[in-house]
Protein backbone atom coordinates (compact mmCIF):
# COMPACT_ATOMS: atom_id res chain seq x y z
CA UNK A 1 0.00 0.00 0.00
CA UNK A 2 1.44 3.37 -0.82
CA UNK A 3 2.49 5.65 2.05
CA UNK A 4 -0.31 7.84 2.52
CA UNK A 5 1.96 11.00 2.83
CA UNK A 6 3.64 10.19 0.03
CA UNK A 7 0.57 10.35 -2.12
CA UNK A 8 -0.40 13.48 -0.63
CA UNK A 9 2.70 14.96 -1.95
CA UNK A 10 2.31 13.68 -5.26
CA UNK A 11 -1.32 14.66 -5.20
CA UNK A 12 -0.16 18.10 -3.97
CA UNK A 13 2.55 18.27 -6.96
CA UNK A 14 -0.03 17.33 -10.18
CA UNK A 15 -2.26 20.36 -8.38
CA UNK A 16 0.65 22.70 -8.71
CA UNK A 17 1.67 20.95 -12.31
CA UNK A 18 -2.04 21.63 -13.47
CA UNK A 19 -2.14 24.94 -12.01
CA UNK A 20 0.99 25.94 -13.87
CA UNK A 21 -0.54 24.19 -16.97
CA UNK A 22 -3.41 26.35 -17.13
CA UNK A 23 -1.92 29.63 -15.65
CA UNK A 24 1.79 29.69 -17.43
CA UNK A 25 2.68 32.83 -15.31
CA UNK A 26 2.51 30.34 -12.11
CA UNK A 27 5.50 28.23 -14.05
CA UNK A 28 7.33 31.10 -15.88
CA UNK A 29 9.63 34.04 -14.15
CA UNK A 30 8.40 37.24 -14.68
CA UNK A 31 9.75 39.36 -17.45
CA UNK A 32 11.00 42.77 -17.96
CA UNK A 33 10.50 44.01 -21.33
CA UNK A 34 12.85 46.13 -22.71
CA UNK A 35 13.61 48.42 -25.82
CA UNK A 36 15.34 51.11 -27.39
CA UNK A 37 14.75 53.50 -29.92
CA UNK A 38 16.33 52.42 -33.23
CA UNK A 39 18.98 54.65 -33.81
CA UNK A 40 21.77 52.61 -34.93
CA UNK A 41 21.91 49.59 -36.78
CA UNK A 42 19.88 46.83 -34.95
CA UNK A 43 22.73 44.33 -34.41
CA UNK A 44 24.74 47.34 -32.26
CA UNK A 45 21.77 47.73 -30.49
CA UNK A 46 21.38 44.25 -29.54
CA UNK A 47 25.06 44.09 -28.86
CA UNK A 48 24.80 47.54 -26.82
CA UNK A 49 22.12 45.90 -25.07
CA UNK A 50 23.36 42.12 -23.91
CA UNK A 51 25.37 42.70 -20.88
CA UNK A 52 23.65 45.35 -19.53
CA UNK A 53 20.39 43.32 -19.83
CA UNK A 54 22.14 40.04 -17.62
CA UNK A 55 23.03 42.86 -15.26
CA UNK A 56 19.43 44.18 -14.82
CA UNK A 57 18.35 40.35 -14.56
CA UNK A 58 20.92 40.32 -11.80
CA UNK A 59 19.57 43.62 -9.71
CA UNK A 60 16.01 42.96 -9.94
CA UNK A 61 15.48 38.91 -10.22
CA UNK A 62 13.42 39.04 -13.53
CA UNK A 63 14.17 37.45 -16.90
CA UNK A 64 14.88 40.82 -19.19
CA UNK A 65 13.59 40.47 -22.91
CA UNK A 66 15.05 42.90 -25.35
CA UNK A 67 12.25 43.68 -27.85
CA UNK A 68 13.44 45.07 -31.41
CA UNK A 69 11.07 47.42 -33.25
CA UNK A 70 11.10 49.05 -36.55
CA UNK A 71 10.82 52.77 -36.03
CA UNK A 72 10.97 55.10 -33.00
CA UNK A 73 7.25 55.15 -33.09
CA UNK A 74 6.74 51.80 -32.45
CA UNK A 75 8.58 52.28 -29.09
CA UNK A 76 6.32 55.12 -28.21
CA UNK A 77 3.37 53.42 -29.15
CA UNK A 78 4.20 49.88 -27.64
CA UNK A 79 5.31 52.20 -23.79
CA UNK A 80 1.57 53.57 -24.23
CA UNK A 81 0.01 49.78 -25.28
CA UNK A 82 1.95 48.52 -22.27
CA UNK A 83 3.94 45.79 -24.50
CA UNK A 84 7.23 47.80 -22.96
CA UNK A 85 8.24 47.81 -19.40
CA UNK A 86 11.46 50.00 -20.01
CA UNK A 87 12.95 51.81 -23.19
CA UNK A 88 15.64 53.90 -24.17
CA UNK A 89 14.81 57.28 -25.49
CA UNK A 90 15.82 60.42 -27.06
CA UNK A 91 14.69 63.66 -25.46
CA UNK A 92 11.63 64.12 -28.19
CA UNK A 93 10.82 60.41 -28.23
CA UNK A 94 9.94 61.26 -24.31
CA UNK A 95 8.25 63.71 -25.29
CA UNK A 96 5.72 62.35 -27.79
CA UNK A 97 5.71 59.35 -24.69
CA UNK A 98 4.35 61.53 -22.00
CA UNK A 99 1.59 62.78 -24.53
CA UNK A 100 0.85 59.65 -26.02
CA UNK A 101 0.90 58.39 -22.11
CA UNK A 102 -1.19 61.48 -20.89
CA UNK A 103 1.41 62.26 -18.70
CA UNK A 104 2.52 59.03 -17.70
CA UNK A 105 5.09 58.12 -18.99
CA UNK A 106 8.34 58.53 -16.75
CA UNK A 107 12.20 58.95 -16.91
CA UNK A 108 14.18 57.97 -14.24
CA UNK A 109 17.98 58.33 -15.24
CA UNK A 110 19.97 58.69 -17.98
CA UNK A 111 23.71 59.15 -18.59
CA UNK A 112 25.83 62.31 -16.91
CA UNK A 113 26.61 63.25 -21.02
CA UNK A 114 22.91 63.43 -21.63
CA UNK A 115 22.74 67.16 -19.65
CA UNK A 116 24.89 68.45 -22.07
CA UNK A 117 24.25 66.56 -25.34
CA UNK A 118 25.22 67.60 -28.49
CA UNK A 119 24.71 67.02 -32.31
CA UNK A 120 27.47 67.20 -35.46
CA UNK A 121 27.06 68.19 -38.48
CA UNK A 122 29.06 66.54 -41.18
CA UNK A 123 30.30 66.87 -44.74
CA UNK A 124 32.68 65.35 -47.47
CA UNK A 125 32.70 68.32 -49.33
CA UNK A 126 35.62 71.49 -49.02
CA UNK A 127 33.35 74.08 -49.76
CA UNK A 128 31.02 73.51 -46.87
CA UNK A 129 32.19 75.58 -43.86
CA UNK A 130 29.20 76.71 -42.25
CA UNK A 131 25.27 76.62 -41.75
CA UNK A 132 25.03 79.44 -44.81
CA UNK A 133 27.25 77.14 -47.20
CA UNK A 134 24.48 74.55 -46.66
CA UNK A 135 21.52 76.10 -48.66
CA UNK A 136 21.40 74.33 -52.51
CA UNK A 137 22.58 71.47 -50.58
CA UNK A 138 21.59 68.03 -50.30
CA UNK A 139 20.46 67.28 -46.69
CA UNK A 140 20.30 63.94 -44.26
CA UNK A 141 18.75 63.97 -41.28
CA UNK A 142 18.66 60.83 -39.28
CA UNK A 143 14.89 59.44 -38.46
CA UNK A 144 12.07 62.36 -38.17
CA UNK A 145 11.50 61.39 -34.85
CA UNK A 146 15.11 62.02 -33.43
CA UNK A 147 16.17 64.35 -31.15
CA UNK A 148 19.41 64.76 -32.14
CA UNK A 149 19.45 63.79 -35.43
CA UNK A 150 16.40 66.12 -36.66
CA UNK A 151 14.50 67.82 -34.21
CA UNK A 152 17.04 69.86 -32.47
CA UNK A 153 19.52 70.73 -34.85
CA UNK A 154 16.30 72.16 -37.61
CA UNK A 155 15.67 73.83 -34.58
CA UNK A 156 19.01 75.51 -34.37
CA UNK A 157 19.08 75.81 -38.46
CA UNK A 158 16.41 77.51 -38.00
CA UNK A 159 17.71 79.48 -35.42
CA UNK A 160 20.44 80.71 -37.64
CA UNK A 161 18.19 81.45 -40.43
CA UNK A 162 18.44 78.63 -42.03
CA UNK A 163 15.07 76.61 -43.48
CA UNK A 164 15.67 72.90 -44.04
CA UNK A 165 12.18 72.96 -46.14
CA UNK A 166 13.07 76.47 -48.38
CA UNK A 167 16.98 76.48 -48.59
CA UNK A 168 18.05 73.13 -48.72
CA UNK A 169 17.99 72.00 -52.63
CA UNK A 170 16.65 68.54 -51.32
CA UNK A 171 16.22 66.88 -47.85
CA UNK A 172 16.24 63.08 -46.93
CA UNK A 173 15.86 60.92 -43.86
CA UNK A 174 18.59 58.11 -43.66
CA UNK A 175 16.63 56.78 -40.63
CA UNK A 176 20.03 56.13 -37.78
CA UNK A 177 23.10 57.72 -36.90
CA UNK A 178 24.70 55.66 -38.52
CA UNK A 179 23.67 55.96 -41.74
CA UNK A 180 23.57 59.56 -41.93
CA UNK A 181 27.24 59.14 -41.64
CA UNK A 182 27.06 56.48 -44.45
CA UNK A 183 24.98 59.05 -46.81
CA UNK A 184 27.21 61.88 -46.84
CA UNK A 185 30.70 59.09 -47.23
CA UNK A 186 28.72 57.81 -50.03
CA UNK A 187 27.50 61.37 -52.10
CA UNK A 188 24.00 60.36 -51.69
CA UNK A 189 24.10 64.10 -49.12
CA UNK A 190 26.04 67.17 -49.78
CA UNK A 191 26.10 67.67 -45.62
CA UNK A 192 24.35 65.49 -42.58
CA UNK A 193 23.77 65.59 -38.86
CA UNK A 194 24.24 63.03 -36.27
CA UNK A 195 24.21 62.89 -32.35
CA UNK A 196 27.62 63.24 -30.95
CA UNK A 197 28.05 60.21 -28.77
CA UNK A 198 27.89 58.16 -32.18
CA UNK A 199 30.27 59.97 -34.09
CA UNK A 200 32.94 59.98 -31.98
CA UNK A 201 32.01 56.24 -31.45
CA UNK A 202 32.32 55.49 -35.46
CA UNK A 203 35.64 57.55 -35.66
CA UNK A 204 37.11 55.87 -32.75
CA UNK A 205 35.95 52.07 -34.61
CA UNK A 206 38.07 54.02 -37.82
CA UNK A 207 34.32 52.74 -39.31
CA UNK A 208 34.35 56.59 -40.89
CA UNK A 209 37.15 58.03 -42.93
CA UNK A 210 37.73 60.97 -40.81
CA UNK A 211 39.92 62.44 -43.30
CA UNK A 212 37.19 62.42 -46.08
CA UNK A 213 34.05 63.20 -43.72
CA UNK A 214 34.37 66.25 -41.01
CA UNK A 215 32.49 67.92 -38.71
CA UNK A 216 32.13 71.10 -39.78
CA UNK A 217 29.35 72.63 -36.75
CA UNK A 218 28.56 71.61 -33.54
CA UNK A 219 25.04 72.81 -32.05
CA UNK A 220 24.50 73.94 -28.35
CA UNK A 221 24.32 71.92 -25.55
CA UNK A 222 20.86 70.08 -24.65
CA UNK A 223 19.32 67.04 -22.97
CA UNK A 224 18.78 63.88 -25.17
CA UNK A 225 18.90 60.10 -24.16
CA UNK A 226 16.80 58.35 -21.04
CA UNK A 227 15.74 55.26 -19.40
CA UNK A 228 11.72 55.61 -18.92
CA UNK A 229 9.45 53.27 -17.27
CA UNK A 230 5.52 53.21 -18.50
CA UNK A 231 3.48 54.72 -15.50
CA UNK A 232 1.90 52.09 -14.23
CA UNK A 233 4.78 49.77 -13.99
CA UNK A 234 5.09 48.42 -10.28
CA UNK A 235 6.69 51.69 -8.15
CA UNK A 236 8.97 49.08 -5.94
CA UNK A 237 10.40 47.68 -9.41
CA UNK A 238 11.08 51.39 -10.72
CA UNK A 239 12.53 52.06 -7.70
CA UNK A 240 15.07 48.75 -8.07
CA UNK A 241 15.32 49.71 -11.54
CA UNK A 242 16.98 53.64 -10.53
CA UNK A 243 18.90 52.07 -8.03
CA UNK A 244 20.32 49.40 -10.91
CA UNK A 245 21.43 52.35 -13.09
CA UNK A 246 22.99 54.41 -10.49
CA UNK A 247 24.93 51.68 -8.67
CA UNK A 248 26.71 51.45 -12.25
CA UNK A 249 30.21 52.70 -12.08
CA UNK A 250 32.67 52.83 -15.23
CA UNK A 251 35.52 52.51 -12.84
CA UNK A 252 34.71 49.15 -11.32
CA UNK A 253 35.81 46.39 -13.65
CA UNK A 254 32.21 44.51 -13.43
CA UNK A 255 30.43 47.19 -14.69
CA UNK A 256 32.94 48.38 -17.50
CA UNK A 257 31.71 46.58 -20.47
CA UNK A 258 28.03 48.02 -19.62
CA UNK A 259 29.49 51.53 -19.38
CA UNK A 260 31.72 51.40 -22.89
CA UNK A 261 28.68 50.06 -24.65
CA UNK A 262 26.19 52.60 -23.36
CA UNK A 263 28.83 55.41 -24.07
CA UNK A 264 28.64 56.26 -20.17
CA UNK A 265 30.54 57.90 -17.73
CA UNK A 266 27.90 57.22 -15.14
CA UNK A 267 24.49 57.38 -15.02
CA UNK A 268 22.11 60.21 -12.81
CA UNK A 269 18.48 60.77 -11.85
CA UNK A 270 16.44 62.49 -14.41
CA UNK A 271 13.02 64.00 -14.45
CA UNK A 272 10.49 64.75 -16.87
CA UNK A 273 10.95 68.88 -16.85
CA UNK A 274 14.29 68.58 -18.01
CA UNK A 275 12.18 67.92 -21.14
CA UNK A 276 9.92 71.06 -21.39
CA UNK A 277 12.79 72.40 -23.55
CA UNK A 278 12.80 69.98 -26.00
CA UNK A 279 9.00 70.03 -26.10
CA UNK A 280 9.10 74.07 -27.00
CA UNK A 281 11.53 73.54 -29.83
CA UNK A 282 9.55 70.70 -30.98
CA UNK A 283 7.07 73.05 -31.53
CA UNK A 284 8.71 75.84 -32.96
CA UNK A 285 10.02 73.68 -35.45
CA UNK A 286 6.64 72.73 -36.38
CA UNK A 287 6.88 69.40 -35.01
CA UNK A 288 4.35 69.23 -32.74
CA UNK A 289 0.84 71.18 -32.45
Amino acid sequence: MQNPLRRLALKGALVCALAAALNPAVAEQPVLRVSAIPDEAPTELQRKFAPLGKYLEQETGMKVSFVPVSDYAAVVESLATKKLDLAWLGGFTFVQAKIRTNGTALPIVQREEDAKFTSKFVTADPAIKSFADLKGKTFAFGSPSSTSGHLMPRFFLQQAGVSPDKDFHNVAFSGAHDATVAFVAAGKADAGVLNASVWDKLVEQKKVDAGKVRVFATTPPYFDYNWTVRGDLDPALVKKLTEAFLKLDAKNPAHAEIMQLQCASKFIPTRRENYDGIEQAAKSAGLLK
